[in-house]
């Protein structure tokens, strides 16, 4: 690949974006294209600008860097910057370019951008979605507490809480929260590892339900059933679905 790598520093410690633009300066072949203090700035930065490679903060307030990689439809090569490596350094490796553990020297970023132009003319597909490399790297037990998705340029966060349903449409995953549907691209059994199984359960091969919003379950013909949730929607039980509503709910299911 010849030329200069154009990157996007992601980071919402300005003092951190400095040394690493400094250090970029020092190692040479980066133009640096746009610095951005939080998540939302990142995804409309990355998004419109495309760069070749994204330095990511993982830890940062409003969207993390895992968040900031799902919003994008083709992520670019990625070099994670972060002190968080108790759990994510096999997360990492699996889809990211490399990662600085900080605090880092100028000779460890020089490593990291060979191999990023390395992985760049080679042309390399991601070996994993964003969606499971945000999930490889939680600590074990860890489940959502929000999801992310975007609509166009808007940004929805829907917390755990709110989240209704979730419906599986192919490779897409739609989420119905207060009457309204968002469209997120991850298969339904990728979101259901990520989900807290004593308050999320998969009643067929295409829904999982909210168990605070199921008021009853019915027949539906001799041989299947369907929940019927507080707004009056009604979504169909297989007999595995069945099996694990009896095993939560006990008798009352």
């Amino acid at each position: 690949m010849s030329g200069n790598l154009r990157a996007v520093i992601v980071d919402d410690e300005e003092l951190a974006r400095q040394l690493l633009r400094e250090y970029l300066w020092e190692a040479g072949g980066v133009d640096v294209v746009a610095e951005c203090g939080d998540g939302f700035d990142a995804v409309k930065a990355i998004t419109e600008l495309k760069p070749d490679l994204v330095f990511l903060d993982v830890q940062m307030p409003k969207l993390d860097g895992f968040e900031v990689l799902e919003l994008i439809d083709s992520p670019p090569g990625v070099i994670f910057v972060t002190a968080y490596d108790q759990y994510a350094m096999r997360a990492f490796e699996a889809n990211a370019v490399d990662y600085l553990l900080k605090p880092f020297r100028v000779d460890r970023l020089k490593k990291a951008l060979e191999k990023a132009r390395a992985s760049l003319k080679d042309h390399q597909p991601p070996q994993v979605t964003a969606s499971e490399l945000a999930a490889a790297a939680r600590a074990p037990g860890q489940t959502l507490d929000r999801i992310v998705v975007r609509d166009g340029s808007k940004i929805h966060i829907i917390p755990i809480a709110k989240l209704d349903y979730v419906e599986a449409q192919d490779d897409y995953a739609a989420l119905h929260s207060e009457k309204k549907s968002y469209l997120k691209q991850q298969t339904i059994a990728s979101l259901e590892r990520q989900l807290d199984p004593q308050r999320f359960v998969r009643i067929h091969r295409s829904y999982i339900v909210n168990l605070d919003r199921i008021v009853r379950i019915e027949p539906y013909t001799r041989d299947s059933r369907v929940v019927v949730l507080r707004d009056g929607e009604q979504l169909p039980v297989s007999r595995p679905g069945y099996a694990r509503l009896k095993a939560l709910l006990g008798e009352n299911a």
